[in-house]
């Protein structure tokens, strides 16, 4: 599957440095998403707006945040993050728990 890097003023905000991430449930190993990290730092929130597949969790931006249910493992159903609006930059986000996921850089294929 091929993503390519979404690019406006929060990554700019952050520098130049982006990457893709396949998230995994600590618990069991689970692939949980598809990730675009922006800037250096711990991975302690994830934006609603950087989340590539599976395609349940995707486009969640739109919708309002009561409607948005809690981020779990889909194998084992450890909670992963709560959504809540992250205030700096008004942005919808799952708080992430500490230590819920691992995290793993995707290699993007060229041609």
């Amino acid at each position: 599957m091929y993503f390519e890097f979404k690019k406006d003023e929060y990554k700019s905000a952050r520098g130049t440095y982006s990457r893709l991430l396949n998230l995994f449930c600590r618990v069991c190993g689970e692939k949980i998403l598809v990730y675009q990290k922006d800037g250096p730092g711990n991975l302690r929130r994830l934006y609603f707006d950087r989340i590539f597949s599976p395609k349940k969790w995707t486009n969640l931006e739109s919708k309002p945040l009561n409607a948005v249910q809690i981020l779990s493992c889909p194998k084992c159903k450890e909670d992963i993050g709560t959504p809540y609006i992250y205030k700096k930059e008004n942005r919808k986000a799952f708080q992430i728990y500490q230590d819920a996921l691992i995290k793993k850089i995707r290699k993007l294929k060229v041609g």
